[in-house]
């Protein structure tokens, strides 16, 4: 059989995205033209997964939840200033779901994470479309971001990393009085509605 190359790899990896929009986009059809646009950026640039792409590149995000579902984990961003969910560049990686495992890992310490897989496979639990003012000489740009569901212990002591000022657990009445964004409260209103309809379960062993 002959190899596949790392092109034909990330052309593989985009088509595999393309099918995840699609699913997305059934149940969320109102959001038909988030999508549109984030399919026309995977489709006619091979190098979205850069953070050089410009205008815009690919990104991916982690909502996290404890395993009784109470309580939901934060970032307050260094650069922003605000209570956002934890995430960041893919630099590379063709597979957003674990660009959002990997940064929840590196931004929070805490390991043993779940990530939820539904049967038609990593299918994100939101996306949104936000510009990045220009800063230290980068341009500008836009970040098509791709949430996923993640689950880990809320026992475990948190480490904050470089791009943070802190980081928390809140249970949804102190999310719903200090966070006031609406694509962050649109996570956590998806997110307690997948774990409380099912259809899917968490994977742990991602190697």
């Amino acid at each position: 059989m002959r190899p596949i190359n790392e092109e034909e790899a990330g052309q593989s990896h985009r088509n595999d995205l393309q099918q995840a929009l699609g699913h997305y986009l059934a149940r969320y059809p109102d959001e038909g033209d988030t999508i549109a646009r984030i399919r026309y950026l995977v489709a006619g640039h091979p190098d979205c997964f850069e953070r050089t792409c410009m205008p815009g590149h690919i990104t991916g995000s982690a909502w996290i939840v404890s395993p009784d579902r109470s309580k939901y984990l934060m970032t307050r961003h260094r650069i922003f200033d605000r209570w956002l969910q934890l995430g960041g560049h893919a630099d590379g990686c063709a597979q957003p779901h674990l660009v959002a495992l990997r940064e929840a890992e590196e931004e929070s310490g805490l390991t043993g994470f779940g990530l939820f897989k539904e049967p038609e496979g990593f299918v994100p639990l939101d996306v949104d479309i936000h510009v990045i003012p220009a800063r230290s000489g980068v341009p500008a740009h836009e970040h098509h971001d791709l949430r996923y569901l993640l689950i880990a212990s809320a026992e475990q002591p948190l480490k904050i990393s470089d791009e943070s000022h802190d980081l928390g657990w809140f249970e949804k009445n102190g999310l719903m009085e200090t966070i006031h964004e609406e694509s962050v409260l649109r996570m956590a209103r998806k997110g307690d509605a997948v774990l409380r309809l099912g259809g899917g379960d968490f994977v742990y062993d991602l190697s």
